[in-house]
C-alpha cells in the first residue's frame, strides 16, 4: 500500500499573502490541504509522485500518513513558490528536494529551483539578444518586449499600450485618479511607491546616491545619472530637426516645441500660452505681484531665482563669464553670448518689415515700433515721447542735469553708463574694436562702423533741404542747423555765436590761447587734436589722401577734396557782387577785397598796405633788396 505525505499547513501569525490561510479565515489553527494556488505533490514510497488538487476527492488511512508542517516565517516574504518544509516521517517516505541554506524542503523540484536561485548568483535565462542573464524564464520573456517592441497590454480608455501588465495597472490610475500610496507625515498621496519612497527623502533628508567626481549627492538614482552627464559631457538625445543635443529627453521634448509652435500651458487670468510649465509659473507672479526671493544684503525682491543671483554678483563684484578676445568679464552667460556678436558681427535677429538686423532680441522689438510710430512715454517738459520708459528715464536727465555715473580717475560725470564705459577707454587706452582694412584700432563699435564708411564711401545720411549727404548722424545734425540759422552757444568775448556746444569751446582757445594738443617730436602745440594729426604727417610723410585721376596724395582730406576740383572745373564758391566764381573758399575772400577796398596786410617797415598776403611778401622783398 502507497503512503502519502500529507503537507499540513499550521497558520503562522501574521502571515498575509498565503492562499490557504486565506480559504479558512474562522479557524485561527486550522489545517489546510492542497490549496489551489500552491500546488503540493505527494511523495509514494516507491518514489511514484501524484499530484493531488484541494478539488480531488482523496482517501487514505491515517496510519499510512506521515504528516509536515509548513512554516510560516517565510510567508512575509511574497516568495510563493519557496516553503520551508519541516517533515516527521520515516526513511520510506522523502521529499523530492532539499535547500542548505535555511533547512528548508520543498515539495516540488520547481520549488528548490526557484529558492536556490535566490540564495545563489546562478542566472540560467539568458538573453540572446544583448546576454543579459535572469533567474526566471518569465523575467526573461518580459525583457525581450523590450527588443521586439512588443506591447500586448491595452489601455481601454486611451488605447495606450504597454510591455508590462504592472504598467498599465499604474496607468489606469491616471484615468481614476486613484493614488493609494500615502505620506504618513504631510498626507500627499502618489500613484506609485517609489514615488512615495522619492517623497519621503524630502522630510529624512537623505540622499543616498553621490557622484563620485564632485559628491554632490542626489535622492534618485536617475537623477544621479542624468548628473554625471555633465561630466562626461554625453548628450544622447538628438533634434531630428535642428540636431541639437540633449543630456535629457525632457528637454528635448521641451525643445521640441520651439519647432512646433506648440504652447500647451495656459494662463488662466489673461489666456497668454507658454512652451513651458516654468514659464506659466513665472507669468502668474506678474498677476500676483509676489516677488518671493529676496537679498539678504539689500532686501531687494525678485520674481526669478536667476535675477536674485545675478543681482548678488552686483554686491560680491563676481564676473564669472569671460570673453576668450577681448577678456571682458560678465556677470550673465547670455551677455557673454550677445557681447560674443561684436567681435563674431553675427545679427541673427531680422526686422520682417525693413531687413535690418539687430544683434539683441530686445534691440529688434525697439527698432520695431519705429514701423509702429507708437510712443507711449511722453516727456513732461518738452512733450517728446518716447517708445520705452527707459529711454524717457535717461532723456529727463537732460532736463534735471543729473549725471549719475562718475569716472573714478579724472571724476568727470555722465548720464549714462555706456559714456562712462567708453570714457574709461581713455585712461586705460583699450581700443578692442580694429578696422579690418587699414588695422585701426577704436574705442567702440559705433566709432569702427562710421569708420568703415571712410574706406566704402557710404554716406547713408542725406539732408532733406539742399541734398547734402554726411558719413555720421551727428554730421548731418550739425549741417541742419545750418538752414535753420539756429545758434544757441555765444561766445562772451566776442558774441559769436555757434550751434554746438563743442564748437564755442574750441573757439574760446582762440581767446584763451590755449593749445592742450602737443607734437610729440617737435613740441609744437595746437588747439584742436585734429591739427595736430595733420601736423603729425609731415614728420611720418603720410599722405593717405590719394586722387584716383591723376593719383596725386594729400595729407588732409580737405586738401584732396579741394584738388578734385582741378579735375571736375567745380567751383561752388560765388561772389554775390559780380558773380565770380571761385574752386576755393580762400580765393573768394581774397576776391571780395577788390569790391570792398579792404587791405588787412600791413608793411611794418613803411606802413603801405595790401590786399593779399603774397603781394605783402613780394614787397617785403624790396626793403631787403634796399638795405
Amino acid at each position: 500500500m502507497k503512503k502519502y505525505i500529507i503537507l499540513s499547513h499550521i497558520r503562522f501569525v501574521g502571515c498575509v499573502g498565503c492562499s490557504c490561510c486565506i480559504s479558512d479565515e474562522t479557524n485561527e489553527d486550522a489545517t489546510h490541504s492542497f490549496s489551489d494556488n500552491s500546488r503540493r505533490q505527494l511523495q509514494s514510497s516507491d518514489s511514484t509522485t501524484q499530484s493531488v488538487h484541494s478539488t480531488d476527492d482523496v482517501h487514505v488511512d491515517d496510519s499510512d500518513v506521515l504528516h509536515a508542517t509548513w512554516d510560516h516565517t517565510y510567508c512575509s516574504t511574497g516568495r510563493r513558490n519557496v516553503d520551508d518544509v519541516k517533515v516527521d516521517a520515516s526513511n520510506d517516505a522523502r521529499v523530492v528536494g532539499d535547500c542548505d541554506d535555511f533547512a528548508g524542503r520543498f515539495a516540488q523540484k520547481r520549488g528548490i529551483s526557484a529558492d536556490t536561485s535566490n540564495h545563489d548568483d546562478k542566472q540560467p535565462f539568458c538573453c540572446e539578444v544583448c546576454n543579459k542573464p535572469f533567474t526566471r524564464p518569465s523575467h526573461l520573456k518580459r525583457h525581450m518586449r523590450s527588443h521586439t517592441g512588443e506591447r500586448p497590454f491595452c489601455c481601454e480608455v486611451c488605447n495606450r499600450k504597454f510591455p508590462q501588465s504592472s504598467s498599465l495597472k499604474r496607468h489606469m490610475r491616471t484615468h481614476s485618479g486613484e493614488q493609494p500610496f500615502c505620506c504618513e507625515v504631510c498626507n500627499k498621496r502618489f500613484t506609485r511607491p517609489c514615488q512615495l519612497k522619492c517623497h519621503i527623502r524630502s522630510h529624512t533628508g537623505e540622499r543616498p546616491f553621490c557622484c563620485e567626481v564632485c559628491n554632490r549627492k542626489f535622492t534618485w538614482p536617475n537623477n544621479l545619472k542624468c548628473h554625471m552627464r555633465t561630466h562626461t559631457g554625453e548628450q544622447p538625445f538628438c533634434c531630428e530637426v535642428c540636431n541639437k543635443p540633449f543630456t535629457r529627453p525632457s528637454h528635448l521634448k521641451r525643445h521640441m516645441r520651439s519647432h512646433t509652435g506648440e504652447r500647451p500651458f495656459c494662463c488662466e487670468v489673461c489666456n497668454r500660452k507658454f512652451p513651458q510649465s516654468s514659464s506659466l509659473k513665472r507669468h502668474m507672479l506678474t498677476h500676483s505681484g509676489e516677488q518671493p526671493f529676496c537679498c539678504e544684503v539689500c532686501n531687494k525682491r525678485f520674481t526669478r531665482s536667476c535675477q536674485l543671483k545675478c543681482h548678488i554678483r552686483s554686491h560680491t563684484g563676481e564676473h564669472p563669464f569671460c570673453c576668450e578676445v577681448c577678456n571682458r568679464k560678465f556677470t550673465w552667460p547670455n551677455n557673454l553670448k550677445c557681447h560674443m556678436r561684436t567681435h563674431t558681427g553675427e545679427q541673427p535677429f531680422c526686422c520682417e518689415v525693413c531687413g535690418k538686423k539687430c544683434r539683441r532680441l530686445g534691440h529688434l522689438k525697439s527698432h520695431m515700433f519705429t514701423h509702429a510710430g507708437e510712443r507711449i512715454f511722453c516727456c513732461k517738459v518738452c512733450n517728446k515721447k518716447f517708445t520705452f520708459a527707459g529711454t524717457l528715464r535717461v532723456h529727463m536727465r537732460t532736463h534735471s542735469g543729473e549725471r549719475p555715473f562718475c569716472c573714478d580717475v579724472c571724476n568727470k560725470r555722465f548720464a549714462r553708463s555706456h559714456h562712462l564705459k567708453r570714457h574709461m577707454r581713455n585712461h586705460t587706452g583699450e581700443r578692442p574694436f580694429c578696422c579690418e582694412v587699414c588695422d585701426r584700432k577704436l574705442t567702440s563699435l559705433n566709432n569702427l562702423k562710421c569708420h568703415m564708411r571712410s574706406h566704402t564711401g557710404e554716406q547713408p545720411f542725406c539732408c532733406e533741404v539742399c541734398g547734402k549727404k554726411c558719413s555720421r548722424l551727428g554730421d548731418l545734425k550739425s549741417h541742419v542747423l545750418t538752414h535753420a540759422g539756429e545758434r544757441f552757444f555765444c561766445c562772451t568775448v566776442c558774441n559769436r555765436k555757434f550751434t554746438w556746444s563743442n564748437n564755442l569751446r574750441h573757439h574760446m582757445r582762440t581767446h584763451t590761447g590755449e593749445r592742450p594738443f602737443c607734437c610729440e617730436v617737435c613740441g609744437k602745440r595746437f588747439a584742436r587734436s585734429c591739427h595736430l594729426k595733420c601736423h603729425v604727417r609731415t614728420h611720418t610723410g603720410e599722405r593717405p589722401f590719394c586722387c584716383e585721376v591723376c593719383n596725386s596724395k594729400f595729407t588732409q582730406s580737405s586738401g584732396l577734396k579741394r584738388h578734385m576740383r582741378t579735375h571736375t572745373g567745380e567751383q561752388p564758391f560765388c561772389c554775390e557782387v559780380c558773380g565770380k566764381k571761385c574752386s576755393r573758399s580762400g580765393d573768394l575772400k581774397s576776391h571780395m577785397l577788390i569790391h570792398t577796398g579792404e587791405r588787412p596786410f600791413l608793411c611794418k617797415v613803411c606802413g603801405k598796405k595790401f590786399q593779399r598776403s603774397d603781394a605783402l611778401k613780394t614787397h617785403i622783398h624790396t626793403h631787403t633788396l634796399l638795405k
